[in-house]
């Protein structure tokens, strides 16, 4: 593993989280192989056609859930942190802890609602670390937890 390939997939996911929080369909999308996987909360995508179709109405279906102090959709700025990676040639895998800030607190303060972990299966394609597949677990909500175990252990062993 090299210090370039790790630096190209935090590039990546910082690509990934600015487009989401900022509603950039076209460059959330262009984060995934052409026939990329995206698990999380409101379904299963597949392809790339498919998640920027999903990307485009997600800022609506967020302001439904996540409001301000003055019942306005909330801004959302997501972070993820403790990468852990296994590369091996052209694929990566990853699993990270994701937490997500609004402006929902009183009067517009900060608030942290949600957080989770990721599970990434990455290729790189034409020199670019995309995600193959990226499932998203979500702490705060039932059938969507990680599970007892430390996440880790699967990437080390491949599981």
């Amino acid at each position: 593993m090299s210090a370039r390939d790790r630096a190209e997939i935090a590039d990546l996911m910082a690509r990934y989280l600015l487009a989401m929080d900022y509603h950039d369909a076209d460059a959330y999308a262009a984060c995934f192989t052409e026939h990329g996987v995206l698990d999380y909360a409101m379904g299963r995508l597949e392809g790339r056609a498919a998640i920027a179709a999903e990307a485009r109405v997600f800022k609506d279906k967020i302001a439904a859930v996540f409001k301000d102090w003055q019942g306005r959709p909330a801004k959302l700025r997501h972070l993820v942190h403790q990468k852990a990676l296994r590369i091996e040639g052209d694929r990566a895998w990853h699993t990270g802890l994701w937490w997500e800030m609004t402006n929902g607190g009183p009067e517009g303060s900060v608030a942290t609602p949600s957080f989770g972990t990721y599970e990434d299966e990455l290729a790189r394609i034409d020199g670019r670390w995309l995600f193959a597949r990226r499932k998203i677990f979500n702490e705060f909500l039932p059938g969507r937890q990680s599970g007892p175990g430390n996440p880790v252990q699967a990437l080390a062993t491949g599981a």
